[in-house]
């Protein structure tokens, strides 16, 4: 049986969509726990929507969706309603990315806009 050229143009397509490995979501404790129980890559990025450094790091976080090299979650973490967060992971400034392999901190960075410097610091812990 012959597929018709257009179904495997959208099956290549949705391949390609599912390469995408860098992944941005809400934070919640619930997902924190899920990825770092099961060892996998996750950061937390603690933003506000006022910080323009936390919205130039969100356009640099979605120039990144395409690297499927950066196997990673970010869980945007609202800065100024996760205060208990902020006091337990010693979080000073919003534009700050914790970034962990499972439990294990690998690396921090705050107000770093850098497309470069941002991947750097996700693949710390891949």
């Amino acid at each position: 049986m012959r597929i018709p050229h257009t179904l495997l143009a959208a099956a290549l397509l949705s391949a390609s969509a599912l390469a995408q490995a860098l992944t941005v979501a809400p934070y919640s404790p619930e997902a924190l726990a899920k990825a770092q129980a099961a060892g996998q890559p996750v950061a937390l990025h603690f933003r506000a929507d006022w910080c323009p450094t936390c919205r130039a790091q969100d356009k640099v976080l979605d120039s990144l969706k395409s690297d499927a090299t950066l196997n990673i979650t970010v869980l945007a973490v609202d800065y100024d309603k996760e205060v208990n967060l902020k006091k337990q992971d010693k979080v000073r400034a919003q534009s700050t990315f914790i970034v962990y392999k499972g439990t294990q901190e690998t690396a921090r960075m705050v107000g770093e806009t850098s497309p470069e410097a941002v991947r750097a610091v996700l693949r710390s812990a891949l």
